[in-house]
């Protein structure tokens, strides 16, 4: 029979000896009875009561005896069916006679994935991005960071890989999806991402490791059929009765009946466009706040005790919420980036936000994560398009961030005592992650009523960190593009527009994820529903 093991607790330096002995204490049988055994999830556990860290396994294993020993250990076992852990394999399709080929618009997350299933069935999709490959993509956001010479088609939201290529690349999702997940994973290993985000529980690439990875599924899509074009820009639509007829980019139109919409949450342009045409939307809450800075050592001690400094644990991260109180909103921390880096970033000229990003070895000296606030409709301002609202507010937010930091594409910041104090220092930490940052007062630049919440939570979360430092905080503002400020509505049963058939929202942009895996796996799932409506069906 098949079994699930949990909380199996292993040594760091474990070995498939060590597994084994301690699933065959769980199941209550010898160790010579267990064939098969598979690690399907991993975590760690470097609590002070342990003698020393430890990996927390899930496995699955074959136990050859008929039924489980009378000492098997029940609570954490499961009898389980053969797993079938991967998705199926894509059926070959034939497009439907006479149908133009299927458009993908966006190459980060979502768009990548679409493309690669659409061509694994032999759809021969186009994958549009109206930004450029990470070879040229990159160097160009190295010098928007380092002179503040912005291109607004290609930056560190425009390009190959998304706005996610630049953040981090944590694989954490919620989703309980686990074939999708599982292909979207197994996808990025078989590119080069290390195997082991196939069982961490919190699995991450790395920013440098992603642009590697990225070009090599272009590789793929286009091996297997698909077109891949750069620098074109989605810059209208033609619809018919409710129908997807045509698109235009860069000035020039061509048939288009099935158009997987995959644009990012920054793509407001974009956003315009399918308001002008009409395309269902509707306005989404969201949340805004800073980025928050704290050395990266201080950060391990509070998480590892005394096992901090232990080179096998690496960097430690952390997640920190608070509650709504009377006169403040809930605040939360997320994107955290373990040794890492904060970072600007721009697809607008004259409007600035922020972000976080590590690469592989989160080696770097500070630990960052946003702190951010709820928004919604009614913190909006008016509108003539309700839906567009939302960007609107995080416009004002930014273009306000702009001009404060000296209009430079600098982030505003400050030290979290002057912040709490109401007063700005002339100069900022020298060892700050960010370099291009300027001094400046957060009240004069973010909704009070964020301000009031940030005021209130952030020393309060910080003391679960076993009292870091207020001292050795740095903020940076603003933090407003954390998801989506709207949703383009869609069937749930055929991923389609509500009011647009062949017109396939899907991502972040879409309003439907937020993160690398929800983004990738709601892509692949978009394409599943479009081959199921445009594959040709038998006689």
């Amino acid at each position: 029979m098949r079994l699930r093991l949990r909380q199996l607790a292993v040594p760091l330096a474990y070995g498939p000896a060590d597994v084994l002995r301690r699933a065959s204490r769980k199941v209550g049988c010898d160790v010579a009875c267990l064939s098969e055994l598979v690690i399907v999830r991993r975590s760690l556990d470097a609590r002070a009561r342990n003698p020393e860290p430890l990996l927390v396994l899930t496995v699955e294993v074959t136990l050859a005896l008929a039924a489980l020993p009378r000492g098997a250990q029940l609570a954490d076992l499961e009898v389980i069916e053969p797993p079938a852990l991967e998705a199926p394999p894509p059926r070959a399709v034939v497009w439907q006679a006479g149908a133009p080929r299927p458009v993908v618009v966006g190459a980060g997350p979502a768009g990548l994935m679409a493309a690669h299933r659409l061509a694994m069935a032999g759809a021969r999709p186009i994958l549009i991005e109206r930004g450029e490959p990470v070879a040229t993509r990159a160097p160009k956001v190295a010098r928007f960071w380092n002179q503040g010479l912005l291109d607004p088609e290609s930056n560190v939201l425009y390009g190959e890989g998304g706005a996610g290529l630049f953040s981090d690349g944590k694989l954490t999702a919620r989703s309980k999806n686990r074939g999708r997940i599982y292909a979207f994973l197994k996808l990025l290993q078989s590119c080069g991402a290390d195997e082991a985000i196939l069982i961490d529980a919190e699995p991450h690439v790395g920013s440098d490791r992603l642009m590697e990875i990225v070009g090599r599924i272009r590789e793929r899509i286009v091996a297997a059929g698909g077109e891949v074009r750069f620098r074109s820009r989605l810059e209208d639509l033609r619809l018919e009765h409710g129908h997807l007829r045509g698109i235009v980019v860069n000035g020039s139109e061509s048939e288009c009946t099935c158009c997987i919409l995959a644009v990012g949450h920054s793509a407001r342009d974009v956003q315009e466009l399918l308001a002008r045409r009409g395309v269902a939307l509707e306005p989404k809450p969201f949340a805004v706040g800073i980025r928050l800075e704290i050395p990266q050592p201080a950060i391990d001690r509070a998480q590892y005790g005394r096992f901090a400094g232990d080179p096998r644990l690496g960097a430690a991260s952390f997640r920190l919420t608070r509650r709504a109180e009377p006169g403040t909103r809930p605040c939360y921390s997320f994107c955290m980036c373990p040794g890492g880096q904060v970072i600007s970033c721009a697809s607008e000229p004259g409007r600035l936000t922020t972000n976080g990003m590590s690469f592989s070895h989160r080696a770097q000296a500070q630990g960052n994560a946003a702190f951010l606030v709820p928004v919604g409709p009614a913190d909006y301002p008016a509108h003539d398009l309700p839906a567009l609202a939302g960007a609107a507010f995080q416009r004002q937010l930014e273009q306000a961030v702009f001009t404060a930091a000296g209009g430079a594409y600098a982030l505003a910041a400050v030290r979290l005592v002057d912040f709490l104090a109401g007063r700005v220092a002339a100069a900022l930490p020298e060892d700050r992650s960010c370099p291009r940052a300027t001094p400046v007062e957060f009240r004069t630049i973010l909704p009070e009523f964020v301000t009031r919440t940030l005021e209130h939570a952030l020393p309060a979360m910080l003391k679960e960190l076993n009292g870091v430092p207020l001292e050795d905080a740095l903020l940076y503002a603003p933090e407003t593009r954390s998801s989506s400020p709207l949703w383009i509505a869609r069937d749930a049963a055929t991923g389609q527009s509500v009011n647009t058939r062949g017109l396939y929202p899907a991502g972040e942009g879409a309003g439907y994820a937020g993160g690398i895996v929800s983004s990738a796996i709601d892509g692949l799932h978009a394409a599943e529903q479009a081959l199921e409506q445009w594959a040709a069906k038998p006689g």
